[in-house]
């Protein structure tokens, strides 16, 4: 039996914890407003040390990267070697990333900081999804939306850390995220013994035997290239979201300041309406997931999202700010649901689809800040906020992949 199986007949018979799933995802929030420092920052950057938009772009392609692209591998050590003190060891290093950006003199020294933020990500989010999987019982959608709108709520803290903290105090009130660490570990204090006991009793990685290539029949090589195109298709996916997020979350403030004349602070508020609406779509988009499957729902996600989209940068002020909670509302409803249809199509790896998805998919997204960031220097920001509107298009690529229906109920 493989590990998986094992878990999900343990988790099973103890149905959902909400109380661990209540702790990891306030443990999930914690860790993500830790890294919403970095881009609540940004505009006090780009007057204290004079930072470029292509520049801001490299500072979100080292956090993603550095919190992305390290996740897979993170989840594929721990799929063969669980090791519950690695959130702790994440949060430790988060906060040494937040308390050296309080006091960062350079662009270079900010890009070294931010490396240890993203670090710190990159080991604490396949663990936690490892404890979601424990913790869930039958409700998968449902646990693993729970997990992810304690992130996705801290990452929609941004703009109001901008307002309340960072315009006030600059750049060194980053020091306060280090008590976001400090809370962070302690609940983790009461997470970790409970998930050592579920991977000592449900758990333990079972080593399976390697099928020799010749040996493989028919129907496992039509398995294993559906699973590869649907990773392929599902990458793609989590690609486009990611990438226009990055034009939301990173560039968006910029464009209202110069393009509406809104106020550092003013120009927060739609981005954090597109934020925070996008917590209760994380949060519906499972439930809803577990009810017409996750292939359903990623391309209602998407495709939904759209027409907000493409009207967003065309609106009047008034029109702008409802538009933009709907476009997150309905854009991030697919979010959960991208990690348990990995998890599915990866069986007894759960770390590493979890790494996946939120990890290297994501890092291919910076990529976008990158560019982002350069077109906004070359062409302007409101050029650059044309072309992304149409990334949400991309939701019609949920039409091909395989899987993914309405769950079948447990007899």
């Amino acid at each position: 039996m493989s590990a998986s199986q094992t878990a999900r007949i343990g988790a099973a018979r103890t149905g959902t914890v909400y109380a661990i799933l209540i702790a990891i995802s306030a443990v999930h929030m914690l860790n993500d407003s830790m890294q919403s420092v970095i881009p609540a920052l940004f505009p006090i950057f780009q007057d204290t040390l004079q930072i470029s938009y292509t520049q801001i772009g490299w500072l979100t392609f080292t956090l993603q990267m550095t919190s992305s692209v390290m996740q897979p591998v993170v989840g594929l050590f721990s799929d063969r070697r669980p090791s519950p003190w690695l959130l702790v060891g994440g949060m430790v290093m988060s906060m040494i990333g937040i308390a050296g950006l309080a006091y960062a003199p350079s662009f270079g020294w900010l890009v070294f900081f931010i490396m240890f933020v993203g670090l710190g990500s990159a080991v604490f989010h396949p663990e936690g999804s490892r404890v979601v999987y424990f913790a869930a019982g039958g409700r998968r959608g449902f646990s693993q939306s729970i997990y992810q709108v304690g992130g996705n709520f801290g990452q929609s803290l941004a703009p109001l850390m901008t307002i309340l903290i960072f315009i006030p105090l600059g750049q060194q009130g980053a020091i306060w995220g280090t008590l976001l660490a400090v809370a962070g570990i302690i609940v983790l204090l009461k997470v970790v013994p409970w998930y050592s006991r579920q991977l000592a009793e449900h758990g333990k990685p079972v080593k399976r035997a390697a099928v020799p290539r010749g040996e493989l029949t028919a129907d496992a090589r039509k398995r294993k290239n559906l699973v590869a195109l649907a990773l392929a298709l599902l990458i793609m996916l989590v690609f486009a979201r990611s990438w226009y997020g990055a034009a939301i979350g990173t560039f968006y403030q910029f464009y209202l300041i110069h393009d509406y004349g809104l106020t550092k602070q003013a120009a927060q508020v739609p981005v954090f309406l597109f934020m925070i609406f996008g917590v209760v779509g994380t949060f519906f988009g499972g439930i809803v997931s577990d009810k017409i499957g996750a292939k359903r729902m990623m391309l209602l996600s998407l495709l939904g999202a759209a027409p907000f989209a493409l009207l967003l940068p065309h609106l009047p002020l008034a029109a702008m700010y409802p538009a933009a909670a709907l476009l997150g509302l309905v854009l991030q409803s697919g979010f959960s649901v991208s990690v348990v249809y990995a998890q599915e199509l990866l069986p007894g790896r759960v770390g590493m689809a979890s790494g996946l998805i939120t990890g290297l998919a994501f890092g291919m997204g910076a990529l976008g800040a990158v560019v982002l960031g350069r077109l906004g220097d070359l062409y302007g920001l409101q050029s650059m906020m044309f072309w992304t509107s149409v990334l949400p298009l991309a939701g019609v690529l949920a039409l091909f992949m395989p899987g993914g229906g309405k769950p079948q109920k447990a007899g």
